[in-house]
């Protein structure tokens, strides 16, 4: 079974205004159900979009400054996993656990569920594991991009969108929401430099791009968030529409946004 789903991109403590920036699309099969971000009822700390079909989510923050995402790691295989991948930002973000402590936990028991990339980040560390990949590595301070291989693979659209993130964060560069949203829009297929993942040049060309749009499934939403120096948040989140005649459009959308300060630091 293909599994093709997200893209993140995170800036930490390289901007003078921001000590954190995140910019991420999530690509998901459009028959599966979501819920737009908000803060969860069951955890009313926790901010983030919801998969309705298993519960878990794919990105997220909380109210003391806990942040998670999740991709999948892209692979043709017939194996069928209980554990949904989605569950492993959800319960990190409902609980209590520092980010060295959880990590440890998925990384004894990686193999219960389908490939992922998992990034957790408390105020202390940012820490990037795969169970595809090698040990868990902690993120200094720096801009990192992730897709559907490991972290910084140089696939053709994470390269791309690197680039466009750290001029951005140069000193005369237009660190904004719409131009963080215009880098996460962008539809252009790459010709050169596509991975070879089993699914031939074809799809791999398709799902190139940092916005995909195809029949069965592309670009659901669009998230960027922005924590400042002061610990304000901002939190804005795009959703795309589908239907029978018409495919998702970076040009149509929903938006949905969220403000708060971080405490307990």
């Amino acid at each position: 079974m293909l599994q093709v789903m997200c893209l993140l991109f995170f800036a930490a403590n390289r901007h003078p205004c921001y000590r954190l920036v995140i910019a991420a699309n999530r690509d998901e099969f459009y028959r599966r159900p979501t819920e737009t971000a908000r803060f969860w009822a069951n955890a009313p700390h926790v901010l983030g979009g919801r998969d309705l079909e298993q519960g878990g989510t794919w990105l997220g923050i909380t109210h003391d400054g806990r942040w998670g995402a999740v991709t999948n790691y892209r692979e043709i295989t017939s194996r069928q996993h209980d554990s949904s991948r989605g569950h492993l930002i959800r319960d990190y973000l409902v609980g209590e656990d520092a980010a060295e402590h959880y990590i440890d936990k998925v990384y004894h028991r990686g193999d219960q569920y389908a490939g992922f990339n998992l990034i957790i980040a408390d105020p202390a560390h940012t820490i990037h594991y795969s169970n595809r990949g090698s040990d868990p590595q902690v993120c200094s301070d720096g801009v990192y991009g992730l897709s559907n291989h490991l972290l910084d693979s140089p696939w053709p659209k994470l390269t791309e969108g690197k680039n466009r993130l750290n001029k951005l964060l140069e000193p005369d560069g237009d660190l904004s929401v719409p131009s963080l949203f215009s880098l996460l829009s962008n539809q252009h297929q790459a010709v050169t430099g596509l991975p070879d993942t089993g699914i031939g040049d074809e799809l791999e060309r398709l799902l190139s791009p940092a916005f995909i749009s195809s029949r069965d499934y592309g670009t659901r939403s669009s998230t960027i968030i922005l924590v400042d120096r002061e610990h304000r948040v901002q939190f804005i989140e795009r959703s795309f529409q589908s239907s029978a005649d018409r495919l998702p459009s970076p040009e149509t959308f929903q938006t949905t946004s969220h403000s708060f300060t971080i405490h307990r630091l």
